[in-house]
């Protein structure tokens, strides 16, 4: 019996021996050379997706263990590719399922942690010059330029929920004395928590409602739920500051505007997109100043409808119409725009124009995304954008405007030039 097992001792350890000199003259055997994954990880490194090994190349010619196919498979599956990489890291996934679980834990969470947070943002450069006349009046408004820094980070919480948020830095550049300098500030501009789960959505904190890029370009606070791909409806409530809105507030104590709602629904459909929404918003222990005999009212009420079309991958229309029930004056808002191609951020040499005619009733507008035409006037806008290099974007606007707001020893014309420069990171 000793005998017995004294033998098969050293049987072990002779295979041992064996097995480990073997493994130091060959110790990439387990997967064969001529194995589909070989092909299916050439291709992935051809396309960036894996980086090989610690030397950053993919020794195609050589034999590896299942051990290290595992851990190529777990670094392109972090990447979050699509298309026909996606399938082939989904194919090597189901070969190596087993691997994948074994290593699940150390190296799936290592590359997990290492992208729980990403972070996007710009870096902008803006000039503004305005030249008024009319009325007896003639005058220009020089602006020496400001500066922009903008970070966007999300943190992921779990598969379904992501913390995001934006953070500004702005810079008067024409400014250089401290009481100047007071105008320079950083804010947390928006801050929420998203849960995706498929055609549902959900937002919770302070972040940009819809129709910001037409009537609405500010943040409120507050909760919105959104259903659907192709055709979603959509609701939001909470609050927004009064020192947000275009209309005056008669409540100079009031710290906010009081309760906002608005219910939308939008519909895509192959070169069409459509939204209709309502915004509703109540100065409570407070008013609208909408200024036409005296009237007053706590409420605005604004229905707004955008459309766009694309011809073709070159041409495109698109416009907008607003109107608040409750105002008396300046009450319709609307913009008609055709585009002509467009400035790509990721693509060098690309470009676009356009010509536009805005109308602009500032009671019919939440708050400001225009630049050439402001809330108050009506007028043409023409504009170019280009890319000179990747991730580098200049526009070029100029509009020529007339005031609808009627207000005494004021300019009834103005010429409007906008210049900005973006680095995108």
């Amino acid at each position: 019996m000793k005998k017995t097992l004294v033998s098969a001792l050293t049987t072990a350890l002779v295979v041992g021996a064996a097995s480990t000199t073997f493994a130091a003259a060959n110790p990439f055997s387990d997967v064969p050379a001529d194995h589909w994954a070989y092909d299916a990880v050439s291709q992935l490194a051809a396309d960036g997706v894996i980086e090989g090994y610690g030397d950053t190349t993919f020794k195609g010619n050589r034999n590896i263990t299942r051990y290290e196919m595992a851990q190529m498979v777990a670094k392109a599956m972090a990447k979050n590719t699509s298309g026909a990489d996606k399938a082939l890291v989904d194919k090597l996934a189901a070969e190596f399922a087993e691997e994948l679980n074994n290593l699940g834990v150390r190296v799936a969470n290592l590359e997990r942690n290492a992208d729980m947070v990403k972070w996007n943002g710009k870096a902008e450069y803006t000039y503004k010059y305005d030249k008024f006349k009319g009325n007896g009046v003639s005058s220009r408004s020089d602006q020496d330029g400001t500066l922009l820094l903008r970070l966007e980070p999300s943190a992921e919480v779990n598969e379904h929920w992501h913390v995001k948020a934006r953070l500004d830095a702005n810079i008067n550049a024409g400014t250089d004395s401290a009481t100047a300098n007071k105008d320079n500030h950083v804010t947390l501009d928006r801050i929420w928590a998203q849960g995706d789960y498929g055609k549902f959505q959900v937002k919770l904190g302070r972040f940009a409602q819809i129709n910001s890029d037409t009537i609405a370009d500010t943040t409120f606070t507050g909760a919105e739920l959104s259903y659907g791909t192709d055709i979603k409806g959509i609701v939001g409530v909470g609050r927004i500051n009064k020192d947000k809105l275009l209309s005056e507030i008669d409540a100079p104590n009031l710290r906010k505007a009081g309760t906002y709602q608005y219910v939308g629904v939008s519909y895509k459909s192959g070169k069409y997109t459509g939204n209709l929404a309502w915004h509703h918003i109540k100065a409570r222990n407070g008013a609208f100043t909408y200024k036409n005999d005296g009237k007053t009212t706590e409420q605005m009420n604004i229905i707004v409808e955008d459309d766009a079309y694309r011809f073709d991958k070159n041409i495109g229309v698109k416009g907008f119409y607003a109107y608040n029930n409750n105002a008396d004056i300046e009450k319709k808002a609307g913009r008609a725009e055709l585009d002509y191609k467009g400035a790509q951020k990721e693509n060098k040499g690309t470009w676009g124009a356009w010509v536009a005619y805005s109308h602009l009733g500032k009671n019919a507008m939440i708050a400001n995304p225009w630049d050439a035409t402001k809330p108050g006037e009506k007028g043409w806008e023409i504009g170019v954008n280009y890319t000179p290099f990747k991730n580098i974007v200049t526009t070029l606007r100029y509009g020529k405007n007339k005031n609808i707001t009627k207000t005494a020893n004021a300019a009834d014309k103005s010429d409007r030039f906008f210049g900005r420069v973006e680095f995108f990171f």
